[in-house]
């Protein structure tokens, strides 16, 4: 495909897998870019060119319900995938799931990083509206992966719920079928919400009550469904544990240590900086100094991994991150559509 034109306005063809903003967006980026640096323009139409070939790809793929085949047997359908996945545990996921779907994971990584890079491309040029547009779409790709990544761990937990879990797999049919239309709002607006607005946030620590940083997301996150589950009267302690974790960007066992300190020197408040020193933590590797999209995720992999462990070992604190809690919940009350 020739990136000689470049479409700015209503979405086209050659484009297929943007939204209309997305093109603008991008156009607008180009258009910078030539009048400050042809050759950096040249570099990332490149980029864009590899970006369409692998999105030519997952658009030439069979649909899964009439076209995925395994283990020499016909044609499965939709919802015989949707059982496959219910029984397959996560370590051995990724030879059990079509090869759409792997295409499509991997069109979402090259995404993300193509957007990064018009990022650190636009930096220099002095364009704050390009930037900050630039990072609100890398947002929405980070939060689609790690709904995905969410979805997963749901569908691969042996002691979840059979309907739990069939809910879950089918919102991973559609995200696999439907990569290159949908983003986190389109499926799981409820997610996007909450994580935009926690990834703005720096927590303050202060007394780790943590009033102040939910405050702060109640007033920035336009959906406020998953903040409102925590105020449930039938939460349980272990899933109150894992909204610390979410809002404090530490995991239990940090927390609770913070809170030791508070207790030993007898003072009501610790401070960012002073929470970084009891913890042995170095400034690049402390996570409430990080803010955006892609610290945030980082923030959601430590969590699962914790949470993960203490699964397997029966160590105390949460078994699962907040927001798997919060969507368990969800899909078990059938409002997640």
């Amino acid at each position: 495909m020739s990136l000689s034109r470049i479409p700015t306005g209503k979405s086209t063809a050659a484009w297929f897998f943007f939204d209309e903003a997305e093109q603008t967006l991008i156009a607008e980026v180009f258009r910078a870019l030539r009048a400050a640096s042809p050759e950096q323009e040249g570099t990332m139409r490149a980029a864009l060119d590899r970006l369409t070939r692998l999105a030519d790809l997952i658009r030439d793929s069979p649909s899964m319900a009439t076209g995925w085949h395994a283990r020499g047997r016909p044609s499965f359908s939709g919802e015989t995938l949707i059982e496959l996945l219910c029984r397959v545990p996560d370590y051995d996921l990724d030879l059990h799931i079509p090869t759409k779907a792997v295409l499509g994971q991997s069109y979402l990584i090259a995404k993300i990083n193509f957007l990064k890079a018009l990022g650190y491309a636009v930096e220099p040029l002095g364009h704050p509206d390009l930037a900050q547009r630039l990072q609100y779409e890398l947002g929405q790709s980070i939060y689609s992966k790690l709904a995905e990544e969410l979805f997963i761990s749901i569908v691969t937990d042996p002691e979840g719920n059979d309907a739990v879990k069939a809910g879950a797999a089918r919102f991973l049919f559609r995200i696999w079928e439907e990569r290159l239309l949908i983003e986190v709002d389109d499926f799981a607006p409820v997610l996007e919400s909450v994580w935009s607005a926690r990834s703005k946030i720096l927590p303050i620590l202060g007394t780790m009550l943590g009033t102040q940083e939910v405050f702060q997301l109640f007033r920035t996150a336009p959906e406020n469904r998953f903040l409102e589950y925590f105020g449930e009267d039938d939460v349980v302690e272990e899933q109150l544990l894992a909204f610390e974790e979410f809002i404090f960007g530490l995991s239990h066992e940090q927390i609770f240590q913070l809170r030791e300190h508070l207790r030993d020197k007898s003072t009501s408040c610790v401070s960012v900086e002073e929470a970084r020193s009891v913890l042995g933590q170095t400034k690049p590797s402390w996570s409430p100094e990080a803010d955006g999209p892609q610290a945030f995720y980082t923030s959601y992999k430590k969590r699962r991994v914790k949470a993960h462990y203490r699964a397997l070992t029966g160590a105390p604190g949460p078994k699962k991150t907040a927001e798997e809690y919060v969507m368990i919940a969800l899909l078990q009350r059938g409002v997640m559509g």
